[in-house]
């Protein structure tokens, strides 16, 4: 390049330019190894931010007996007039004082709770006078409308189960359409859930720890974490007494709580070296 400068045929113009095209592709070409560092750099951090191939997967399982402290409960009163208004007119009449003697007996207002209402007409089938004349005809039966009936379901939760037995035969008594099931739950049960988990984790560290020495690795950090907990409600189902006929008072039934089994099954996976 030098002989190129000193060149005296050379226009002095030409000696200019030249100098500015070398000098353009000299910061060309640090800019282009620049890059390619920074690539180069980039390119060895790839996988970083993904999910490692040398892993290690433990599991454990946390279980809390707890005895359940709330009951939950439902009814249905069914009613049937030849008007509409009449029948909706019973049924709140008998709603209305089965909610009043659950209040008297201590369940709170909000936890009363009307899940369904319904009102539907009623219509039977009705033959026709076959003709006498040859050949003979007998019309198509009638649909005649006979009335309305009209139901409503309501659900109730007890806070102080052990009135549980009194309070679902004082439902019957009071000549409700059926009663469904009873079920015994932990009202928070997410205390309880968080300890089945915190005992889950404690487990599966335990086991995670034994593993690496065992098989002679490190473990580095926690890359995943995944929870499949359940608990395990008792249901205890019984039928209405005291609907329909003569209404006679009920013994109120012995209802054991027992216990409920909450179980957190945690998998915790581990980057090792």
């Amino acid at each position: 390049m030098d002989q190129f400068l000193n060149n005296t045929a050379i226009s002095p113009e030409k000696k200019k330019l030249f100098k500015a095209m070398f000098a353009v592709f000299v910061l060309l070409a640090v800019f282009l190894g620049v890059e390619s560092i920074s690539a180069l750099k980039e390119y060895s951090h790839i996988g970083r931010g993904v999910y490692p191939s040398n892993v290690i997967a433990v599991t454990g399982t946390g279980e809390i007996l707890a005895i359940p402290d709330t009951g939950s409960f439902s009814f249905s009163v069914v009613e049937e007039a030849k008007g509409v208004q009449d029948a909706q007119t019973k049924a709140s009449k008998k709603i209305n004082t089965i909610i009043l003697a659950l209040k008297d007996m201590g369940v709170s207002e909000k936890d009363i709770k009307t899940t369904s209402y319904n009102s539907y007409p009623k219509y039977e089938y009705r033959g026709t006078v076959c003709t006498q004349s040859y050949p003979s005809y007998c019309p198509p039966s009638k649909q005649v409308l006979i009335g309305y009936e009209v139901s409503q379901s309501v659900s109730v939760k007890i806070r102080k189960i052990e009135d549980s037995g009194a309070i679902l035969t004082k439902v019957g008594d009071l000549g409700v359409s059926n009663i469904s099931g009873l079920d015994f739950v932990i009202d928070e049960v997410e205390k309880v859930q968080a300890e089945a988990r915190d005992k889950a984790i404690a487990l599966a560290k335990a086991k995670a720890k034994v593993l690496s020495k065992s098989l002679g690795i490190k473990l580095k950090r926690i890359v995943n974490f995944y929870e499949q907990g359940n608990g395990s409600p008792i249901y205890y189902g019984m039928e209405a007494r005291g609907m329909g006929g003569d209404i006679m008072p009920s013994t109120p039934p012995q209802i054991p709580v027992g216990e409920n089994k909450v179980v957190s099954n945690v998998t915790i996976t581990y980057e090792i070296e």
